[in-house]
């Protein structure tokens, strides 16, 4: 039996913790994966942050450790949907203005295609084809 919900979204790109690449739990590879940083700049923030906030920043670490699930091996199914749903979260605007245009291209394709088949040559080159038979 299936537990998803209907209101799931089927954007895959969420916060994961990342052990594989991570040095303690993950956490660090993990938000840089999702924001798109270089995992060391969130190494040095981290390290920053145990300077002048050391009791939160291990309790907000711990609990990050404990409540984030690991990464899956096989998130995305190809560069290209890991490309689309990563834009979706961090550029919707973008993303949308893109799709916008693909569509607008395949409209304007499709548009050309009924104006050929509906055109007189079309009837001609079919009517000259059948002909030959």
């Amino acid at each position: 039996m299936d537990r998803s919900s209907p209101y799931d979204s089927p954007n895959p790109h969420r916060l994961y913790r990342d052990p594989q690449r991570g040095v303690v739990g993950g956490v660090c590879a993990g938000i840089a994966d999702y924001f798109g940083f270089r995992p060391g700049l969130v190494r040095l923030a981290l390290v920053l942050g145990l300077f002048f906030f050391m009791p939160p920043v291990i309790l907000a670490y711990v609990i990050a450790v404990l409540v984030l699930p690991v990464k899956p091996p096989a998130v995305y199914r190809n560069p290209e949907e890991e490309a689309f749903w990563r834009g979706v979260s961090i550029k919707p605007d973008r993303t949308l203005a893109g799709l916008t245009q693909r569509f607008r291209d395949f409209e304007k394709r499709v548009g050309n295609l009924e104006a050929h088949v509906a055109s007189k040559d079309y009837e001609l080159n079919r009517a000259i084809r059948n002909l030959d038979r």
